[in-house]
C-alpha cells in the first residue's frame, strides 16, 4: 500500500483539433507539393574574388524558388579589415538596428517580368514585417537565407528567393548588386514560358480531397 494509491490520476479534458493554416499563395509555396526542378547553372556575376550564381528553380504550381549562392575570396586583405568585412557579409540583426546602412553593403535583388512589371529584395528585408493576409498589388519577391560560413580564406552563402506568381512566357530578368563586395548591377534572363510549363510536371503528395480533409 502506497500513500497515493487512493488519489486518482485525472484525465486530461478533450482538445479539439487545431484548423490547419494554409497560408496565402502569394505567402509560400503550397505545402504539400514536390516542385518540377529546372537547372540553371549560370553565373549572375563572376570576377576573381566574387562569384554569385543560380543553381535551379524549384517550379510550384503558384511560383517558384530560384536558389542562388555567392562566394567571396580573400586577396590580401588584413586580419582586422577580413574581420569587417566579415560582418557585412554575414550581416547580423543587431547591426541592422544599430543603423549607419547603406544600400553599398546590402545585397540587393530584383526581378523584372516579361511585361516589364518589377519587384525588389535585399539581404535585409528578413527584418522587416509585411502584411501577410493582404493580396498584395504587384508581385512579391523574397529573399529568404538559407545559410552560409567564413573562414581565412573565404565566406559564402546562399538563399532561396521566392517569386510569386510564376511569370509569363518571355524573359525574366534576375538583378543582382552589391557594390562593397565588388559586384556592380549584374543580371541574367531567365526563360519565362519554360518556369510555366514546368508546372506541368509538380506532383501533389495527397490526392486533393485527402489534403482538403
Amino acid at each position: 500500500m502506497t500513500f497515493f494509491q487512493d488519489y486518482s490520476i485525472p484525465s486530461p479534458p478533450p482538445r479539439p483539433r487545431t484548423p490547419r493554416f494554409t497560408p496565402p499563395p502569394w505567402v509560400a509555396p503550397p505545402r504539400y507539393e514536390l516542385p518540377a526542378l529546372v537547372p540553371v547553372n549560370r553565373f549572375v556575376h563572376q570576377s576573381p574574388t566574387f562569384v554569385m550564381a543560380v543553381e535551379a528553380v524549384k517550379v510550384y504550381s503558384t511560383g517558384c524558388i530560384i536558389d542562388v549562392n555567392w562566394i567571396l575570396r580573400r586577396t590580401d586583405q588584413e586580419d582586422r579589415k577580413w574581420t569587417e568585412i566579415n560582418a557585412v557579409f554575414h550581416r547580423l540583426p543587431q547591426q541592422v538596428r544599430d543603423g549607419g546602412i547603406s544600400s553599398d553593403s546590402i545585397l540587393l535583388l530584383g526581378v523584372q517580368f516579361p511585361d516589364g512589371t518589377k519587384a525588389s529584395s535585399s539581404s535585409l528585408a528578413m527584418y522587416g514585417d509585411k502584411p501577410r493576409d493582404q493580396k498584395p498589388d504587384g508581385p512579391v519577391f523574397e529573399y529568404r537565407p538559407k545559410g552560409g560560413n567564413g573562414g581565412e580564406d573565404d565566406m559564402s552563402a546562399n538563399a532561396a528567393l521566392w517569386l510569386w506568381p510564376l511569370p509569363s512566357a518571355g524573359d525574366l530578368r534576375l538583378v543582382a548588386q552589391w557594390t562593397d563586395m565588388g559586384m556592380p548591377e549584374s543580371s541574367i534572363s531567365l526563360d519565362g514560358l519554360q518556369l510555366r510549363d514546368a508546372a506541368v510536371g509538380v506532383q501533389k503528395y495527397w490526392p486533393e480531397e485527402e489534403v482538403q480533409g
